[in-house]
């Protein structure tokens, strides 16, 4: 069966998104992008915490959305956990020599935010006022 020029590139796209959701370097991608990730390991960043003091650090997030970040990056073995056996239990958690490298680069991006945040909130209400002439 021949294809049109139309269809084979149909067809490469499909497969060239497809293979992306399965690509290492994008979930993890996805991973570190997120908000949370990125202020829990600056929350880490001075050393151990456990999850009742990270909670008074990352402001904002729920407990469950704070568990779900820990374990996310728990599992991409970016932050350890301890659990030592007292009443009650404790949990601490603290960044890895892999989660420890990531940190320049939060640190680059923390600062560019920082840098280009007025910038930025200039843009945004000046795209809104625009937005809003076009829509009356």
């Amino acid at each position: 069966m021949t294809l049109t020029a139309d269809q084979k590139r149909r067809r490469a796209q499909q497969d060239y998104n497809g293979g992306l959701g399965l690509c290492p370097a994008r979930q993890l991608l996805e991973t570190i992008s997120s908000k949370w990730v990125t202020l829990v390991m600056l929350a880490l960043a001075d050393g151990s915490l456990r999850h009742s003091e990270l909670r008074r650090h990352v402001a904002g997030a729920s407990q469950k959305m704070l568990t779900s970040t820990l374990r996310s990056l728990e599992r991409d073995g970016l932050v350890s956990r301890t659990v030592t056996s007292s009443v009650p239990v404790r949990t601490d958690y603290q960044l890895t020599p892999v989660g420890r490298s990531l940190l320049d680069v939060v640190y680059r991006l923390k600062g560019w935010a920082e840098d280009n945040m007025d910038d930025v909130a200039h843009a945004r209400m000046a795209y809104d006022r625009g937005r809003l002439t076009r829509v009356e």
